[in-house]
């Protein structure tokens, strides 16, 4: 069945469109933003402004302010703002000369502003809001703030920035905000922003036992506890055997390689920014890898290929290294080592389209097992700056777009907007609360088999270069991790928990039978354990609901003498009293079948 594939977020019982989707609500922002930039200036007349831009989901604006911004200022700030929309003031365009722009900017001591002036080309516009202030910019913006809806807009946060992004520059202090068509809207939007709380992957993460990542061994390295490690292992037995499934054959490479690997591959140019620094062994430098292409490439190059054996589809789950500056690291989203679900197919030209229709048939099945429905697809075409053949582009972008529409998807066409060595599709996923994450690649290489100089024997004999692509389903396993935990809230479905079902004596004398039928669980496969505190029956249940375990078994003397238990999912309730023979085949179908729950009809015990 093919998934209900979207090209925004629709979830909820009010739509919020973001902001590329909306010209209106495009408008609505960027005008906000002025309106924030004039309250701030006229509270705070100190204050420098810098770039005020929309973002998906509001907009927020750059000063400079000689004092920190408070909770009490952002409130002042907010009533000023209504003040102005209540005005009604008209944002008019005029088009200026680059001199009378630098003079108006002097006469305002704005140096920021002067600076953005010098990188902008002609015509110079700039926009007035009323008489009072102005700003530059292209626009585009509400008639007058009557437009803007003073009970659906908010001031969220403060956050420091650097100017231009720049470490070494000033730091300014970012002020965030939200604006929305109707009240409804924002009262979903901070609604969902209450859930996304709710689903922190790194609270959850915490809470559950899942991993953690300990500032003593440094920053931005996973530790995988034992509840996350067995979840860890199930997604990758499950991706195995998809692959398996799909007609790929699976590598293991190394996890450094000698220095020159990476100056062949470009990395060493193009990337250095983000490897970590080289280590000396035996007189020869080596690198820890950024990336696992270039190995898959040398196992390529280890022997002399035929068009007959292509295409060749090679998959690893391999870890790689790379550096993240400290304020950019968050949970597992962004971190200094990850393992990526990363493959490359090795085709001929004729084979594109083919090989790419079975790399998106494979991504679908393999994130709809984990409940993620609804996409949002990009295909990024030829930049100017590139290598390759004419030809040879044209072939591969008609090939994705070719599977694209085989496969039925809608996407939007972002020109100009692919690599220098090749075209790419870029799919995002929708999680439960109508946030977006960019998850899977699909990305065509001209670069990697031209710097290799890899062939193969074509049916002429000749010797030709193979098309390469990569593709990541994942992306990495510890950020598409983090996704799904937020995704579900930690309420994992039956086949992926990390303890499917808890059996709660009730008494220390019926432990006997409940060790019994914990082995008989675990002989079936079923991650089971016994809550062994001794604590109250109503305390057991309580700390089974926290820690989101699908089933919990209640075990009294009643059940220990009819083989019976009592159960309780988090699915459906109380499923009242079954036999533990019943329990276990069930658990066991439901584990091997990748259920969300236990397919159980309620029985009653057998008599003694």
């Amino acid at each position: 069945m093919e998934p209900a594939v979207t090209l925004g977020g629709d979830s909820g019982p009010v739509r919020l469109p973001r902001t590329s989707e909306s010209p209106e609500l495009l408008r609505i922002r960027h005008s906000m933003s002025h309106v924030l930039a004039m309250a701030v200036q006229k509270l705070f007349p100190k204050a420098q402004v810098t770039i005020g831009p929309w973002t998906e989901n509001g907009f927020y604006y750059d000063f400079d302010n000689p004092e920190p911004f408070t909770e009490a200022d952002l409130k002042a700030i907010k009533k000023e703002m209504g003040k102005i929309i209540a005005r009604k003031l008209p944002l008019q365009r005029l088009e200026v000369s680059r001199a009378e722009a630098e003079a108006r900017i002097k006469a305002q001591n704005e140096p920021y502003k002067l600076e953005i002036l010098a990188g902008i080309q002609e015509p110079i516009t700039l926009y007035t809001l009323g008489e009072e202030w102005w700003d530059l910019c292209a626009g585009p913006h509400v008639a007058d703030t009557g437009e803007l809806n003073p009970k659906a807009f908010e001031l969220e946060s403060v956050a420091g920035a650097y100017w231009r992004g720049d470490e070494t520059r000033a730091q300014l202090q970012r002020i965030y905000g939200t604006a929305w068509q109707t009240a409804e809207q924002l009262a979903e939007y901070k609604h969902r922003k209450q859930e996304a709380l709710r689903r922190d992957h790194r609270r959850l993460g915490t809470d559950l036992q899942l991993f953690s990542i300990e500032d003593e061994a440094g920053a931005g390295l996973v530790f995988w506890h034992p509840r996350g490690a067995r979840m860890r292992l199930l997604i990758e037995d499950y991706w195995r055997q998809a692959h398996f499934a799909a007609g790929y054959d699976l590598l293991y490479t190394p996890h450094v390689a000698d220095l020159s690997l990476w100056k062949t591959s470009g990395h060493l140019d193009f990337y250095s920014e983000s490897m970590f620094g080289p280590m000396e062994v035996d007189e020869r430098k080596y690198q820890l890898k950024p990336m696992n292409c270039p190995f898959h490439v040398l196992t390529y190059a280890s022997t002399l290929r035929s068009y007959r054996e292509l295409p060749i589809r090679w998959a690893e789950l391999g870890t790689v290294y790379r550096y993240e500056r400290p304020g950019v690291m968050h949970g597992l989203m962004r971190v200094r080592g990850f393992t990526q679900d990363d493959a490359h197919i090795f085709c001929l030209p004729e084979q594109i389209g083919d090989e790419i229709l079975g790399v998106l048939n494979l991504t679908e099945t393999i994130l709809s097992s984990f409940d993620f429905h609804t996409y949002e697809v990009n295909l990024s075409t030829r930049p100017e700056k590139s290598i390759g053949d004419d030809a040879v582009w044209d072939l591969a972008t008609a090939g994705l777009m070719e599977a694209l529409d085989r496969k039925g998807w809608p996407y939007k066409v972002d020109e100009g907007g692919g690599a220098f060595y090749g075209p790419k599709i870029d799919i995002k996923i929708e999680d439960a609360i109508g946030r977006m994450w960019q998850c899977s690649t699909i990305q065509l290489d001209f670069n990697l088999p031209e710097r290799f100089d890899l062939h193969y024997v074509a049916a002429d004999g000749t010797r030709q270069r193979p098309i390469m692509i990569h593709r990541a389903i994942f992306g990495s396993l510890e950020r598409f991790f983090g996704i799904m935990v937020e995704n579900y809230a930690g309420d994992f479905p039956f086949w992926l928990a990390p303890e499917q079902v808890r059996l709660l004596p009730v008494t220390d004398e019926v432990i006997p039978y409940a060790e019994e039928l914990l082995g008989q669980l675990r002989v079936a496969g079923v991650r089971a354990a016994i809550d062994r505190s001794g604590d109250r029956l109503g305390k057991l249940i309580r700390q089974g609901e926290q820690q989101k375990i699908p089933v919990l078994a209640v075990i009294g003397a009643k059940e220990a003498e009819q083989g019976s238990v009592s159960l309780r999912s988090r699915r459906d309730g109380d499923l009242g009293s079954v036999q533990a023979e019943t329990l276990v085949t069930a658990a066991r179908a439901a584990s091997e079948t990748r259920a969300s729950g236990l397919s159980l009809e309620p029985s009653p015990a057998s008599s003694p």
